[in-house]
């Protein structure tokens, strides 16, 4: 259920509703909120972080429902199926059936599932993704930095089950960011506002 939850393609939805078309067809290709925003639309971009991270978050929380415990802590294992939730919304997002598994890069999903799961958690994240969006002007960098940080603080903030949760969701936003890892070893990556494309 929280693949399906995540696998819902909310910035192809949106584009092809405001009349922009495919949005494969625009940027990197991909779904999600950062490629909305190639297209000049910034209400359309802000909407699809919303809903991508939305959905991440309703899956944790529905998740919690069906086990008929709302007072289920985060931390240890009897979280473990609120952290399979998160992955596997994760995983609908960058890898939907009804889109040859070709998805968005993760990264409001991941927002999402960390405000579900310890928002402070969720707003460090987002607190170092600002920091190096405006430091360094590349989003991809960003993305990258504060995915990597992300496991270190959920140790710190929880406890250690968290840390490995967030860790698997560090890993595929990682590997979502491949060729962008690649561009940034390269010295190639577009930055902030270049208008060039990126995939």
């Amino acid at each position: 259920m929280a693949y399906l939850f995540g696998s819902i393609p909310f910035g192809l939805l949106l584009t092809r509703a405001a009349g922009l078309g495919d949005i494969r067809a625009v940027g990197s290709g991909n779904i999600g909120a950062t490629n909305v925003l190639r297209t000049g639309n910034k209400g359309l971009a802000a909407a699809t972080l919303v809903l991508d991270a939305g959905k991440a978050a309703i899956a944790v929380l529905v998740a919690r429902t069906l086990l008929n415990d709302p007072n289920i802590p985060v931390g240890g294992v009897a979280a473990l199926p609120l952290y399979l939730a998160a992955i596997a919304a994760f995983l609908g997002h960058c890898f939907p059936v009804w889109l040859n598994f070709k998805g968005g890069k993760g990264v409001a999903v991941m927002i999402g599932a960390l405000l579900a799961l310890s928002w402070p958690v969720a707003l460090i994240f987002c607190a170092v993704w600002l920091l190096i969006a405006l430091t360094r002007k590349m989003s991809s960098l960003a993305a990258l930095t504060a995915a990597a940080t992300a496991p270190i603080f959920a140790y710190v903030v929880v406890d250690e089950w968290l840390a490995a949760a967030v860790s698997v969701l560090a890993i595929l936003v990682f590997f979502q960011h491949r060729s962008n890892i690649a561009r940034l070893l390269a010295g190639t990556e577009p930055k902030i506002g270049s208008g060039k494309k990126a995939s």
